[in-house]
């Protein structure tokens, strides 16, 4: 392991502590999070509940939701030592910037509510050069000083409805709105609550769920691979003795194919991360198509039905160029490797705008009063192209 500079937060948690970085750092002390690049040392007498049991002085890779003590030390890999000074200015041709404005479906004085295409990535990392975080900061202002801000997430491979924040305020607001919760109650009292924020998302998955619609409740926890450089999800079978967050979404079968596929709308009413995936792979037993971190092995079996029954019902298409490098056009069943069926379809969320223009609002603001913003995005093309298919 190598160490580099060492950062001490000036406050309890490492959420709010990095904070007080320059705008270019706090964005990659996020990404150091993300792909569990950040250590922590605990210092002696202040000690917090996990590392009670451990060596007083030992180095722990360390989450952005961890608790922190003050004289705590952080290290961050020797490579921040290379960041350059100056950010490089993040140019697109005409084509892009239309695309990128293309892909907004509403927009107000506090959200952007854009249909991200499959295959772009939100956040940045390792190997991604652009980012719909960092593009929309550049080409999605419009008249705004600040850079929109991203309130939730969609995996890369996934697709539809992403809302941004245009203010620091409305993006404080909606990440309340959007913000993950461990439900301690049951699943009755959870679907009788009033949901503020509500999603829809549409599967193609393999295979059929038993019953034609229900409720998922399971925990998940993760799994961490490859000395830390790689993560799984998957569904805690003992929650006392492995950590986890508690997980429920709604499902409902759309459509039926006679070729083992199934058409799914999943509602999640808790914000986990790779929920829908694990849940359909993992609980119903019908993986997404296109999701081969989570069903492979029935992947490599649906294969060999899907070259002899379906490729020849569909014609070769033009594969035109995209901007970003983004390839639209292909990744339907009819290709040998699809890509993932999952979208983002329907969203229903307060109308941030018209609250923050009637009063002074905080993060934890009750919102029952206020109106409610409805949004569709239509299906990706290789989703589309898909239901074409089974629908013929």
């Amino acid at each position: 392991m190598r160490e580099g500079e060492m950062w001490t937060p000036p406050r309890q948690r490492l959420s709010v502590g990095y904070e007080v970085l320059p705008g270019d750092y706090k964005s990659l002390v996020q990404k150091l999070f993300r792909l569990r690049q950040v250590r922590r040392k605990t210092s002696e007498g202040s000690k917090s509940d996990i590392d009670v049991q451990t060596t007083e002085k030992q180095v722990k890779r360390v989450s952005a939701k961890d608790s922190m003590r003050f004289g705590d030390t952080i290290y961050l890999p020797i490579t921040v030592q290379a960041m350059p000074t100056e950010k490089a200015e993040c140019l697109c041709s005409e084509g892009e910037i239309k695309f990128l404005h293309d892909l907004e479906l509403y927009k107000d004085s506090a959200i952007i509510v854009i249909n991200k295409p499959p295959g772009m990535p939100v956040q940045g990392g390792i190997g991604i050069k652009r980012s719909l975080d960092e593009l929309a900061g550049t080409y999605l202002r419009h008249d705004f000083s600040e850079p929109p801000r991203l309130v939730h997430r969609l995996d890369r491979d996934s697709s539809g409805i992403l809302v941004l924040g245009r203010t620091q305020l409305s993006a404080t607001v909606l990440h309340s709105v959007f913000r993950e919760k461990t439900f301690g109650a049951s699943n009755i009292d959870l679907k009788s609550e009033k949901r503020f924020l509500q999603r829809k998302y549409w599967a193609l998955v393999i295979g059929s769920p038993r019953r034609p619609q229900g409720l998922i409740s399971a925990p998940l926890g993760k799994v961490v691979m490859d000395d830390g450089r790689s993560e799984r999800i998957t569904v805690v079978e003992n929650v006392s003795t492995t950590p986890s967050q508690h997980a429920i979404t709604e499902y409902r079968v759309l459509d039926s194919s006679i070729h083992g596929l199934t058409w799914l709308e999943l509602s999640p009413l808790t914000g986990r991360k790779h929920q829908i995936r694990v849940h359909c792979a993992e609980v119903l037993g019908t993986p997404i198509v296109g999701d081969y971190k989570y069903g492979w092995q029935t992947h490599k079996k649906w294969n060999q039905i899907l070259s002899s029954n379906l490729e020849e019902k569909v014609e070769a298409g033009n594969k035109n160029s995209h901007p970003f490098g983004l390839d639209l056009e292909s990744g339907s069943i009819a290709d040998k490797q699809p890509n993932l069926h999952l979208h983002c379809k329907k969203m229903v969320l307060p109308d941030v705008s018209s609250a923050l223009k009637q009063a002074h609002i905080s993060s934890d603001y009750d919102f029952g009063d206020i109106k409610s913003l409805k949004f569709e995005a239509p299906l990706p093309a290789h989703m589309q192209r898909s239901w074409d298919i089974l629908r013929s």
